[in-house]
């Protein structure tokens, strides 16, 4: 077959398609080809050809070149959310295009702001008519080879016979289902098929594509037969993610099955399925997706800091001394982020709670005025709180220096009567008396109610949460590293990121950090076991490009696509993850900052390198050894 080179259309930074944070084009499903991490912000054709498919939401774009390359360009993860937001589209499906010309600009840094991943995956979606295929960015090529795919296929139908036992009975099935609409067009067929092995239309709450998947909200899972609806015919794959039941069709073929799924039932089409699946959520995953939305648009900026501190540490650590405005400036570095962390925590909520961005930047940093007594020196007895007297009560006026609670919980205030204010103040005066009510009020309740109680609150909560990790024996980490993936497997485990960001505010360091590593290396040891012992090649490459994400700290491609489907390599995982916790915590290791483990981690505990390696050794090797002893893949 021939080998064919493609240019990237994207600038950034090129990287194999397996580190993509999506199982679907990590794993394959979608074509082979590469990925560009922080794009630019601007799509070029990468050949002569023509647009086959532009998206209504200019997320993704499907190229066909003058000799029949198909390539599809998808912009960040689940950005079909944002309904064409931040995107401005400079051509229009059907268009002729030459190599180089503009097709796409889009606010990277926006559609981030927003919690997106903008790694763009770059695939040719007929890849199995070519030989290696090549993506090209400056001096860096990534590239990809095509399988021996007879090999391969008759290996899998080995396999799937020893193991699967009566699947050629739901084949026939799904085939007798087709035929019944042997008379309809591709597209209608499979959406009369699926509705029938999703559980009908009644338990269908709403339907919406993005470049490749038809993305369901149902009621009942029980009720989907998800077997067969992996055989029916134009069906690539399927999976549950983000509360969604996602079935993947491909690019072009997707919108036209989703259309014709809708008009079996139009109501389906005409809600948002992110709101829906948050309605699915149960109070917990509601708190950590809430948390999570809040916390991760920051997280970039404790990642930074934690980095220089780990440098800092590390050239101490060597013997390295610092003239005075050398050590400022470090200081610079590695405390402005968290000296105004109110002010940061306070702009994400408004952000996310629909209120207006500079008023929480300026409630935030109320917190934390300089006139009021340093929250630090007032825990070291160096200065003494301002007494107020408030409704009979006399209330101890501080700052509120490196804590998360306050300002957490103003912003959700804040941002709550903005949008009560802006139902009667009149639009003339809008401008003026919105922000001035919001800000008075916000800064009174802030400082004499919110703070204080919150601020307790939180004192007692991260004092408690201190007692465990500090467990004798290490018995803290080891539950904490035993548990800390079975709550990512429901979707909880944002919670967290408060905790490690009042750690890191408070102490300078995360020794969570350091627990939550070793769990993370030993899914991806146990995933890499299984691949090890699988003998069908397919799936042995499948497997691995599964698991080598959970070495970068992503360990749901791991979990979903290999370890939960077996269960016994999951469990496996878990020992491992507790063991690695257990040392973590005997040996008090704790990160600089927060945000990055396993191989980016390293950089976190450049003044503890060995003691960091040994922790992820045990976990991946006490995963890895009890998978590949104790588990069979015929099982």
């Amino acid at each position: 077959m021939k080998d064919i080179k493609i240019k990237s259309p994207l600038e950034g930074e090129l990287i194999a398609l397996n580190e993509v944070n999506d199982p679907v084009f990590a794993g394959g499903a979608m074509g082979r080809g590469a990925a560009v991490k922080s794009p630019k912000g601007k799509v070029v054709a990468p050949f002569d050809g023509e647009i086959t498919v532009f998206f209504d939401t200019y997320h993704a774009i499907g190229l066909k070149s003058v000799d029949g390359i198909d390539v599809l360009i998808h912009v960040g993860m689940d950005t079909v959310q944002l309904k064409g937001k931040h995107f401005t589209p400079k051509k229009n499906q059907g268009d002729k295009i030459k190599a180089g010309e503009l097709l796409l600009e889009f606010d990277e840094a926006a559609i981030r702001a927003d919690g997106y991943d903008t790694t763009t995956p770059v695939v040719v979606t007929n890849a199995a008519e070519y030989g290696a295929i090549s993506v090209t960015l400056g001096d860096k090529t990534v590239t990809s080879q095509n399988a021996d795919v007879g090999e391969d296929n008759a290996s899998a139908t080995a396999d799937n016979a020893a193991s699967t036992g009566g699947s050629g009975d739901l084949a026939a099935e799904v085939a007798a289902e087709e035929a019944k609409y042997a008379d309809l067009p591709h597209e209608q067929r499979v959406a009369k098929v699926i509705e029938k092995y999703v559980g009908g239309m009644s338990n269908v709450r709403s339907a919406e594509h993005c470049a490749t998947r038809l993305r369901l909200i149902v009621n009942d899972k029980t009720k989907i037969n998800q077997k067969a609806i992996e055989k029916i015919d134009g069906v690539k794959g399927e999976f549950f993610a983000a509360q969604q039941y996602q079935i993947i069709l491909g690019t072009g073929f997707v919108d036209k099955v989703t259309d014709e799924f809708i008009k079996l039932n139009p109501a389906i089409g005409g809600g948002s399925n992110k709101e829906a699946a948050y309605e699915q959520m149960s109070l917990m995953q509601k708190i950590s997706r809430t948390l999570g939305d809040v916390f991760v648009p920051i997280i970039p900026v404790l990642v930074a800091t934690g980095l220089f501190m780990g440098l800092r540490g590390a050239t101490t650590s060597l013997g390295a001394e610092f003239s005075p405005n050398v050590l400022l400036l470090s200081q610079v570095l590695t405390d402005t982020a968290f000296a105004f962390l109110p002010a940061l925590v306070c702009w994400s909520t408004m952000n996310k709670f629909g209120g207006t961005p500079v008023i929480g930047i300026v409630l935030g940093l109320m917190l934390v005025f300089p006139a009021l007594p340093n929250a630090y020196a007032v825990g070291s007895g160096d200065a003494q709180p301002i007494p107020v007297d408030f409704l009979g009560m006399t209330i101890p006026l501080v700052g509120y220096q490196g804590s998360v609670l306050p300002a957490l919980v103003l912003g959700i205030f804040a941002a709550k009567l903005q949008k009560w204010l802006k139902t009667f103040v009149p639009d003339i005066i809008d401008l003026i008396v919105t922000p001035f009510l919001t800000l008075f009020v916000s800064m009174l309740v802030g400082l004499l109610v919110v703070g204080p109680i919150m601020h307790s609150i939180e004192l007692a909560v991260f004092g408690a949460v201190q007692a465990f990790l500090e467990m004798p024996f290490g018995i803290g980490g080891l539950v904490v590293g035993a548990f800390q993936q079975v709550i990512v497997v429901f979707g909880v485990h944002h919670v967290f990121n408060a905790l490690e960001v009042q750690l890191l505010a408070t102490t300078g360091v995360d020794p969570f950090n350091a627990i939550i590593t070793g769990a993370i290396v030993a899914q991806g040891g146990a995933a890499v076991a299984v691949a090890i012992k699988t003998r069908d090649k397919k799936k042995r490459a499948l497997y691995i490009s599964s698991a080598v994400p959970a070495f970068l700290g992503i360990t749901e491609p791991a979990i979903f696509g290999i370890n939960l489907r077996f269960m016994k390599p999951f469990l496996y995982g878990l020992v491992g993850g507790g063991c690695a916790g257990m040392v973590a915590s005997l040996m008090h290791l704790a990160g600089t900052g927060m945000g990055i483990t396993v191989l980016p981690g390293t950089l976190l505990y450049l003044d503890h390198l060995f003691e960091y390696v040994l922790v992820n050794a045990i976990g991946f090797g006490v995963a890895f050894g009890l998978t590949y002893t104790l588990f069979t893949p015929e099982e």
